[in-house]
């Protein structure tokens, strides 16, 4: 059975998406999907293609997560797949929200797709959503339409997002281990303030005999989080939430927060190498799309995912739309490592800038790798010297007393 080519969307308040079955000109049963505003739009949108309707039926929609980067990266090596494939544009859409499990990202497709149906460029039609496509993804994609080479260009941007994932996902592993150790330590020391320790104090009572001065420690800091838990708690959570808020709507704080994330021990090289990574892959994939470097320099600073790389990305922007060399501009931010300097320098001399960058980034790439593989190591004797320390410490103390019973009875 031939199934009819998707019908064009009709405009309306309101769509929803319909399935429906009839037969063509031919007398060949047909089927398909359609927005529209209602069934007498579907019949009267199908007549006027040919379409003999025998059934229409409204489909549920559901509203489906959210769009994450993976989704987006995925998506757009699909794209590049089928364009290099010879699959023309808006066929290419079709596949790409049949064969999506994420409804949100079906919707985002067939906006994108009916933008480009009615006449927009896909750069365009990308730059309505900014969300989720950002300026960087727009002008690579108008770089490849006003060249003639989109398929390569969409290639390029899907290696570019797939590494910069990569880089992402091993930074959160890096700092999910820890950051989980340290919440499991908390609620086990609370628990054991709250409940635990004021056990003890009442069987203490009735000893008669002073108590170690641990142990008497231990308690007064259980009295005093019993006595004032909401006021620790409460303060806990509105600090978190005053810095969360304060580093999104202050550029002060967010300079201030990111430098000391980039001075923080262990884990601060880590965060360094890996936002040199995104930097210096960024620039290269603009710089070999041919987005003139200045301009690229607009996208750099914000992909490179710290602050502190802004702002040195902003002053190196204006150092060479004045007429200096990117080598000298990156040297007077004094952000990037030596080596990094050199290898732009050379790129420079020998008009490969494109291919050091990339080489620059494949190296930190590496770098970060080995680094989170040997942070993980580093840690766990780390985190068992700690929690044997603070918990072990607590149980001590506690059973300082019993043990000093003991001694005096045998």
């Amino acid at each position: 059975m031939a199934t009819a080519s998707r019908a064009p969307r009709a405009k309306g308040p309101k769509e929803d998406l319909y399935t429906w079955e009839g037969k063509d000109k031919t007398g060949k049963v047909v089927r398909g999907e359609i927005r529209a505003n209602g069934d007498a739009m579907v019949q009267a949108m199908l007549r006027r293609q040919g379409i003999q309707v025998s059934k229409v039926k409204k489909q549920k929609m559901s509203r489906g997560g959210r769009i994450s980067d993976k989704d987006i990266a995925l998506f757009t090596r699909q794209l590049a797949t089928m364009m290099k494939s010879g699959v023309p544009l808006l066929q290419a859409f079709d596949i790409g929200m049949k064969g999506s499990a994420n409804p949100a990202l079906s919707r985002l497709l067939n906006d994108i797709r009916n933008d480009v149906e009615t006449g927009s460029n896909l750069s365009q039609a990308f730059a309505k959503h900014p969300q989720h496509f950002d300026k960087l993804f727009c002008n690579l994609v108008a770089a490849g339409e006003q060249a003639g080479i989109l398929d390569s260009l969409l290639d390029r941007i899907a290696t570019y997002k797939e590494k910069i994932l990569a880089i992402k996902s091993k930074i959160k592993s890096a700092l999910f281990y820890p950051a989980a150790v340290v919440v499991v330590a908390g609620l086990v020391i609370s628990i054991m303030m709250l409940f635990v320790i004021p056990e003890f104090k009442n069987v203490f009572a009735g000893f008669g005999a002073d108590l170690p001065a641990p142990t008497e420690m231990v308690i007064a800091i259980s009295d005093a989080f019993v006595a004032y838990w909401y006021l620790i708690f409460g303060g806990l959570f509105a600090a978190i939430a005053a810095i969360a808020w304060s580093y999104k709507r202050s550029t002060a704080m967010q300079i201030a927060l990111d430098k000391a994330i980039l001075r923080f021990p262990v884990i601060g090289p880590i965060i360094r190498k890996a936002t040199v990574a995104r930097w210096t892959r960024t620039l290269s994939t603009m710089f070999a799309a041919g987005v003139p470097l200045v301009e690229a320099l607009d996208s750099v600073g914000g992909a490179s995912g710290n602050h502190v790389y802004l702002v040195a990305t902003r002053e190196i922007q204006a150092e060479v739309s004045s007429g200096t060399s990117l080598t000298i501009a990156m040297q007077n931010a004094e952000v990037f490592p030596t080596m990094v300097v050199q290898m732009v320098s050379i790129g420079e001399e020998s008009g490969q800038l494109d291919s050091m960058l990339s080489k620059v980034a494949d190296f930190f790439e590496q770098e970060v790798d080995d680094a989170v593989a040997g942070l993980s190591q580093l840690l766990e004797p780390l985190i068992m010297v700690f929690l044997g320390t603070v918990i072990g410490g607590l149980v001590v103390a506690m059973y300082l007393p019993i043990f000093k019973i003991g001694a005096v009875v045998g």
